[in-house]
């Protein structure tokens, strides 16, 4: 069966028009090689014929020469010698005719006197001494081939002269009875030869010429559809050695981890991806049991995959070999062939931990944007009654001045009123739609700005604050004021950080020609792991005072300028928040 397969692939991956040029090609050729063949054996055949006929009437003629040099010569022995001669192999006839066709001599006594080569113009031919022959067919439907021309037995006449001289001296006086003049002169000597042989071997020949032919053309089809084979096997792994590149080179990097699996178990692909999620290299991976590398999550769909005929598609929390959980959204198939033969596996498989941490975002903002707009209400419901309360206050610490508890108390209040004003403000100010006004500025100098506002305090508590630009790029676009409020707001969390002295280190960087980066790190109490992703969330505090807002606004304000901020808390290091501003116009935000 996989023979007949083979086959039927390889005659149906001719295309029809090879097959019809080749033949179109090489058929003429063939055919015309083939018919020169047979008429160079044809032409042969008659050569041949022609100088055997030739060397007959030559020997006869000798003969003749030689028999006339007796004493007596006549019409019996040229008959005799006629006869004699025609018993050669392959001689129909042998005969002598005058200028008329008629016979005076002939190998068959019956055929003296009859008349032959009438249809010829015999009186051309008895006066040219060139060799002539022809094709005809006897009445017994025999082919002969004749050969004629002028009979010439006693040579030049200076030659009889001499014969004749030489038979005087021998005592002999010569008898001849064909006279020295005419008669010779008019005579026609006609040979026939038999055919039979010539043609069997020119049917052979034609036969062979055919069968070489035939064989030519089979040769020449079969070379031609070769060579077309073998052209089009070159182009065809030359494509596929580019689509095969091409396809290597598209699962190697493809942003998603891939590997496959034999029809044994081992592993025969593993690209990038599946090596940074996985943390294994491809040249330890490939060939080896995949029972042995992978881990048990991913085993486990594998393993299902088998069982069924359609793709797997799910999340999954896969625990990697150094013990830590990874979420993974993975795809596995079973691969098959055209018979239903089972090949392998193959399984897809992504990181879902920024995914996850983008959801944490989204739904974080949906949840500011709903405390934002609820704030906005409450705080203007707040603000009028505290105006009042303020109002009230002041008028009984006027009124009753020399009471000085009431005094006190009146001031309590106000400062309470104060605070609280604050802090609707700054709940106010979340909740509305930040506007900004961004330009190019330079950064250094809005940090040195920022840093003289909260060195006083920093001094305070025994703070050395410390600044360093390691940058070249020294602008950024955005909004001074905002970026100052940022600022401030990151340098007096981490002075609230620090109780009894400490470090405040603030550093300009940039490891992107697009952005720059402000980080500020302190060497306080740090924050801890369950709060980091808390901690740009509104009224998230660690702290016993605050509103927990600060950081919220500064996320918020960075977002909008096009930037961000991040977090992060080395342990026993204190913490370290990043700011990033788009350096130029085009990396950032347009005016809100």
């Amino acid at each position: 069966m996989f023979t007949k397969s083979k086959n039927r692939k390889f005659w149906t991956g001719v295309p029809p028009w090879v097959l019809i040029g080749a033949v179109a090609v090489l058929l003429p050729i063939v055919v015309f090689v083939t018919i020169e063949n047979i008429n160079r054996q044809k032409e042969k055949s008659v050569h041949l014929l022609l100088e055997k006929g030739a060397a007959l009437i030559r020997s006869f003629e000798a003969g003749t020469r030689t028999g006339m040099m007796g004493r007596q010569w006549g019409q019996s022995q040229l008959q005799q010698l006629l006869a004699e001669t025609a018993q050669q192999p392959d001689i129909v006839y042998l005969m002598v005719t005058d200028e008329t066709g008629k016979a005076i001599a002939h190998n068959n006594p019956d055929q003296i006197g009859s008349i032959h080569g009438g249809e010829l113009d015999l009186n051309q031919i008895s006066g040219d001494k060139n060799l002539q022959w022809r094709r005809i067919t006897r009445t017994d439907g025999q082919n002969v081939f004749e050969v004629y021309r002028k009979f010439i037995p006693t040579g030049p006449p200076r030659g009889r002269g001499m014969m004749r001289r030489h038979m005087q001296m021998m005592g002999h006086q010569p008898q001849i009875h064909m006279q020295e003049n005419a008669p010779d002169s008019a005579r026609i000597i006609f040979v026939g030869l038999d055919m039979s042989p010539i043609e069997e071997a020119q049917r052979a020949d034609v036969r062979h010429a055919i069968i070489m032919g035939a064989i030519l053309l089979l040769v020449g089809f079969a070379g031609f559809t070769l060579l077309f084979l073998v052209q089009s096997y070159r182009s065809t792994r030359a494509s596929l050695s580019r689509i095969k590149a091409f396809s290597d080179n598209v699962v190697e990097n493809v942003p998603i981890g891939l590997l496959a699996l034999d029809h044994q178990g081992k592993i025969a692909a593993f690209n990038r991806g599946a090596e940074a999620i996985l943390q294994m290299s491809a040249l330890q991976v490939i060939g080896q049991s995949a029972e042995r590398i992978l881990p048990a999550g991913l085993l486990d769909e594998i393993n299902h995959s088998k069982k069924q005929a359609d793709v797997i598609e799910k999340e999954i929390e896969c625990k990697m070999a150094d013990g830590k959980m990874v979420p993974l959204e993975i795809g596995a198939s079973s691969l098959k062939d055209e018979n239903d033969v089972f090949l392998g596996n193959v399984l897809l498989f992504k990181d879902l931990t920024e995914v996850r941490t983008l959801r944490r975002e989204v739904a974080r903002s949906q949840r500011l944007a709903s405390v934002g707009r609820l704030a906005a209400g409450v705080a203007h419901e707040i603000r009028n009654p505290l105006s009042s309360i303020k109002g009230f206050a002041t008028y009984f610490k006027e009124r009753y001045p020399d009471r000085p508890e009431d005094q006190q108390t009146a001031d309590i209040m106000i400062q309470e009123v104060d605070r609280l004003n604050r802090v609707v403000g700054q709940l106010l100010e979340f909740a509305r739609p930040i506007s900004i006004k961004p330009k190019t500025i330079s950064l250094e100098d809005l940090l040195n700005d920022a840093v003289r506002l909260i060195k006083e305090r920093a001094a305070e508590k025994n703070i050395t604050v410390n600044t360093r630009n390691t940058t070249q790029i020294n602008t950024a676009w955005g909004d001074p004021d905002r970026i100052n409020q940022i600022l401030l707001n990151l340098f007096l969390n981490a002075i609230d950080a620090m109780e009894n002295a400490g470090e405040l280190d603030v550093e300009i960087s940039s490891d992107d020609s697009r952005e720059i980066c402000i980080s500020v790190s302190d060497t306080g109490c740090g924050i801890s792991p369950q709060d980091i992703p808390r901690v740009f969330d509104p009224y998230f505090t660690t702290k016993s005072t605050g509103t927990g807002l600060g950081l919220a606004i500064a996320h918020n304000i960075a977002e909008v300028m096009g930037g961000r901020i991040s977090v992060e808390s080395p342990q026993d290091r204190g913490a370290i928040f990043r700011v990033f501003f788009p350096n130029s116009k085009e990396s950032g935000s347009d005016e809100t």
